[in-house]
């Protein structure tokens, strides 16, 4: 399947050099057997778990892997051609969607190759932006980043988060706004979390973990977390315990203060579903405790915002693609124990009832809520009046995502986003009063989008059920069966893929590729259900959707076997794996990028028991066979000859902890049966994608680029 020119060439050329740098290294193999409900599961790979950054032995596999891999990357003659188009490509004035804030304006901006977001201030929006925060003056590499802001309601304060290598840790700050001084705040160990400002700019609530063993920030389960309140000025010792749940170590905290400043709405989860809890304190009574408010995890209830006591929520009790409800807390405080128990005894007052779409967000601006839906996994937004009526639908320039619409019930403008795969992005001022999209700012770069077309299909998975799934490529298409195509997913968490503009795509295109996006099961295009039908015993569904996107494809002549590879990260870089063990013969090539691999014990690490929700438990019998079949560690098998892989991954990914790539890999390369090269690349001082600088993002898609160019015998353009 791979004769081709790099790698024959290279094991020619390493043959008569007398060297074996053309056969993947050989990584030794341990003893390691554990028992799962009677069953034996060898893991001979359990040593390459250990972190890069104690263990030597795992440090040296990692220099050795990576040295393979640059060797074979270096033999491909179009990689600096692809190196000098993206970076040309990238070399434009990117906006992020402007926000304001005590009649302030605020947003990012990257100049073209800076390798972080510059955020600017304007004291107006017709006054000259200034440089409020320049991560790029934070290090030399680029490798820490601005993770996150959150402003005081009076504007004299931004709290601020910083991340370094890419880690999901971050460490907050406090800036005076109007002067630019640090200040001495410094708060470490959060993660997942942003701070709550109280109206009076005082101080914030956040929650934090516990400060982790020494030399385990990385891997240790993540527990324990707690509710903060901290006052400016003062040191992290003296914050003051809010709230916490001793006997329940896995609750995890998010903080609210209602716009009006009235009240703190803990919101509690378990895992990544949205099921939660929710908690409130009056912060007018200095002696009041939280009280519950939904008191079990059977429901979403995301709090929206509020009129005095009435709460308003998104949630999916009684309505699987969700509907906006109102909550008076005093009624249910009338409750007793056991109706508070039961969401079905919740005094609600519908206020949007579910639409025919999934509700993907209802924010609540200039006294109108905001609901964006997904038809067909494109956006659609809507305003409505506060007592439900819709007022006006927003127009969109057409098939993409649209994003932003933030803001306070006090303003009167707001702004937002649209981009798609042929449409760069373009930043609307939209008019809360009368409606009207105003064009704020355009992207300008070295893209004709007039040469590519954007198209959506559907087709039919396995058991029947119809899955859409878009189409970006060069216009006069040929179907031929000819077209190097690029198949990606992702199908979990609820998380929805629609229409967006990417400058590495554009360049796919350029060469000739196209670029597929299947929207699978376990997302959340179509609401509850559709999301449901790919976790746990039902995880098999994504898979199938995957196999037959990639099957529809070749059957429609856009592409064949040999001209078809299939690309996904994180939760999306199983989906790979797991495809790639079950249909080795169907791809051309597999990217597997930051992946879940190892099924088993993924939720003994760092966040990874929060995808139990998800993914289910070995620890439990039904759930352990559901992932022991698909489990791509534990599915490599021996004399199969696996397409071209390359696998991603960087020394600093505390999410999916890169030991789950690292023992994969050495799997693969073990039992791969034929010339196909698997290889793996580990970044340096990156995490699971976040904050990551501009440099490492082009070399890395250079090499992505590269890799597929010479597996699907692509040909670089010569312009290039």
């Amino acid at each position: 399947m791979y004769a081709r020119s790099v790698w024959g060439l290279w094991t020619v050329g390493c043959l008569l050099l007398g060297t074996a740098c053309g056969e993947a290294p050989v990584t030794r193999r341990g003893e390691q057997v554990d028992e799962y409900h009677g069953q034996q599961v060898a893991d001979p790979y359990r040593w390459l778990e250990d972190d890069v950054r104690t263990s030597e032995e795992v440090a040296a596999w990692v220099t050795t892997q990576n040295e393979h891999t640059e060797k074979f990357l270096d033999a491909i003659g179009g990689r600096e051609a692809i190196r000098r188009r993206l970076t040309k490509l990238w070399d434009f004035e990117k906006f992020g969607t402007p926000f304001q804030v005590a009649g302030r304006v605020y947003y990012e901006k990257n100049d073209g190759l800076q390798n972080q977001y510059v955020l600017y201030v304007q004291e107006t929006p017709e006054s000259e932006p200034r440089v409020l925060i320049d991560p790029n003056t934070w290090s030399e590499d680029g490798t820490i980043a601005l993770d996150g802001t959150s402003f005081s309601e009076d504007g004299r304060y931004v709290a601020y988060s910083i991340a370094e290598a890419g880690s999901d840790w971050s460490v907050w700050k406090v800036m005076e706004i109007a002067t630019g001084k640090v200040l001495d705040d410094e708060l470490q160990w959060i993660k997942f979390n942003s701070p709550a400002w109280t109206a009076d700019g005082a101080g914030f609530f956040y929650a934090r973990f516990p400060a982790p063993a020494e030399g385990e920030a990385f891997q240790e389960l993540n527990l324990n977390q707690q509710v903060y309140y901290h006052r400016v000025g003062q040191p992290q010792a003296m914050d003051t315990l809010v709230f916490e749940r001793p006997d329940e170590p896995e609750w995890g905290y998010g903080c609210t203060v209602t716009e009006d400043g009235r009240y703190l709405v803990i919101t509690v989860y378990i895992g990544t579903d949205e099921r939660c809890r929710v908690f409130y304190r009056d912060l007018f009574d200095h002696y009041a405790m939280p009280k519950s408010l939904i008191d079990n995890f059977d429901n979403e209830f995301s709090f929206v915002g509020n009129e005095g006591p009435t709460f308003y929520f998104l949630t999916d009790l009684d309505a699987p693609r969700k509907r906006l409800v109102a909550l008076d807390v005093r009624a249910v405080n009338a409750l007793t124990a056991e109706q508070r128990a039961d969401n079905s005894m919740l005094p609600l007052r519908e206020i949007i009832p579910q639409q025919p779409e999934a509700i993907e967000s209802i924010g609540l601006v200039g006294n109108q809520f905001i609901v964006e839906t997904l038809e067909d996994a494109k956006t659609r937004i809507a305003m409505y009046s506060l007592a439900g009526k819709l007022v006006r639908n927003v127009d969109l320039p057409g098939i993409g995502s649209a994003g932003g619409f933030s803001g306070r019930r006090v303003d009167t403008e707001t702004y937002y986003s649209f981009s798609s795969f042929d449409t760069p992005p373009s930043i609307y001022r939209y008019d809360l009063v009368t409606g009207e999209s105003e064009l704020f700012r355009q992207a300008q770069l070295d893209f004709d989008p007039e040469r590519f077309e954007v198209q959506q299909v559907f087709y039919t998975s396995k058991d029947g059920t119809r899955v859409p799934m878009f189409l970006a490529h060069k216009r006069g298409l040929k179907l031929d069966g000819n077209n190097p195509t690029l198949l990606y997913g992702y199908g979990g968490f609820g998380v929805s893929l629609s229409p967006h503009f990417s400058i590495s795509k554009v360049a796919w295109m350029e060469m000739g590729g196209i670029y597929a996006m299947a929207n699978l099961r376990g997302g959340g295009e179509y609401g509850l259900e559709w999301h449901q039908g790919g976790t746990k015993l039902n995880k098999q569904n994504v898979f199938d959707d995957f196999i037959a996107a990639a099957e529809w494809l070749i059957a429609n002549k856009y592409t064949r076997t040999e001209k078809l590879a299939i690309q996904g990260g994180s939760n999306g870089g199983l989906l790979v794996g797991a495809c790639l063990t079950q249909r080795p013969e169907l791809y051309g090539a597999c990217i597997p990028e930051v992946g879940v691999m190892d099924m088993l014990r993924f939720h003994q690490f760092t966040a990874g028991r929060y995808w139990v929700d998800d993914y289910g438990s070995a620890d439990d019998p039904e759930e352990f066979k559901a992932l022991f079949a698909y489990s791509p560690y534990h599915n490599v098998k021996a004399g199969v000859c696996y397409p071209p892989t390359l696998v991603l991954t960087a020394d600093t990914d505390d999410r999916v902890v890169p030991g789950h790539s690292f023992k994969f890999t050495a799997a693969m390369q073990a039992a791969q049966s034929c010339d196909n090269p698997v290889l793996i690349r580990i970044e340096s001082r990156a995490g699971h994608g976040a904050g990551t600088p501009t440099t490492k993002i082009i070399d890395e898609i250079t090499d992505i680029w590269a890799f597929l160019t010479e597996s699907l015998e692509m040909e670089v353009p010569a312009e290039w």
